[in-house]
């Protein structure tokens, strides 16, 4: 909205001082025109944004235009800006957090802005790559799917979907929406279907419509038990196998992040750990297996070992012919 955006606008001058339209097009997601526009009907509203011609030009406010934020305290407001500097949020909320954070910022007391901004640089949440710059895979949803499905589950509406499920063609069902939940990167949203429990994957939801019908939906519902109880559901449903391996120690953590369950370890005369656990189905523990290398070895059940031996050999035949 353009109410917004002209908010936006005049926060992004306070706290960074002069700026050209090209920079501020940027920073807003427009075009130099409309930045333009934007800049005359500020102006013309009486807000003292002037214009400075030249190489090193742009636009910048008179000393002024201020509220004070007292009630953050320098922890909360660290808080806050280190929470704005993390990656894509799954929800379909990154440009509005952008711009609140822009406000709290405006908002504190000039010290205690400074020195909040400092200490929040000094803070990395969540990179985009680990430790061996390993990117961590994020999943992109519409935004104009994103919008809808947001708007039903907060407004308790009825949501319909065109969804492709693992392995099947997308489909349209009319779902009841209870609440998003954000994991590693990836966005569900959860939901009833016909009233039995569903949970939908976001970056497979190829198209949604909010209706206007009210959601049979309970009017209160704790997110994180209801997460904790569909969990739990998952990894017990399916063809799930069990396998026992060696791992070197370091690598166990790993491990554990992959697997639906460990059940047992304990460490081996060599030095490696004895373990025993549980992976959704054949492709996931051969995919699992595969990421730690020479660092794991399945010993039962024979199909793993059978369809890990396949791949290694067929790596080995690709390495062993010519270039």
């Amino acid at each position: 909205m353009r109410a917004d955006r002209l908010v936006s606008l005049v926060l992004l001058l306070r706290q960074r001082g002069r700026l050209s339209a090209a920079e501020l097009a940027r920073e807003l997601e427009v075009s130099t025109r409309t930045v333009l526009r934007d800049i005359e009907a500020l102006s013309s509203a009486g807000v003292p944004v002037y214009a400075e011609r030249g190489r090193h030009g742009g636009f910048a406010l008179l000393p002024g235009f201020r509220t004070e934020l007292t009630g953050l305290n320098h922890d909360e407001a660290v808080a806050l800006l280190t929470a704005g500097s993390t990656r894509g949020d799954q929800i379909g909320l990154g440009s509005a957090l952008a711009s609140a954070i822009r406000k709290v910022v405006d908002a504190l007391p000039a010290d205690h802005r400074t020195a909040a901004s400092e200490a929040s640089r000094r803070i990395l949440v969540d990179p985009a790559a680990d430790l061996l710059s390993r990117r961590q895979s994020t999943e992109e949803v519409p935004s104009a799917v994103m919008a809808q499905v947001r708007r039903a589950v907060l407004a308790g509406h009825r949501l319909r979907i065109r969804y492709a499920a693992v392995g099947r063609d997308p489909a349209w069902r009319t779902v009841d929406p209870i609440g998003l939940v954000t994991v590693r990167e990836k966005g569900y949203l959860l939901a009833t279907l016909d009233g039995a429990d569903r949970t939908y994957r976001l970056s497979r939801i190829a198209a949604a419509e909010e209706l206007h019908e009210a959601a049979q939906r309970p009017e209160r519902v704790d997110l994180d038990e209801l997460w904790q109880r569909r969990s739990e559901r998952f990894r017990a449903g399916g063809d799930q196998l069990t396998v026992r391996l060696r791992l070197e120690p370091g690598r166990r953590d790993e491990l554990a992040e992959t697997a639906l369950a460990v059940h047992s370890e304990e460490a081996g005369a060599d030095g490696w750990l004895r373990m025993e656990a549980t992976f959704q189905d054949l492709r996931h523990a051969v995919w699992a297996l595969w990421q730690l290398g020479t660092d794991a070895e399945a010993l039962s059940p024979p199909p793993l070992r059978t369809a890990l031996h396949e791949r290694a050999v067929t790596l080995a035949a690709g390495y062993a012919r010519p270039c």
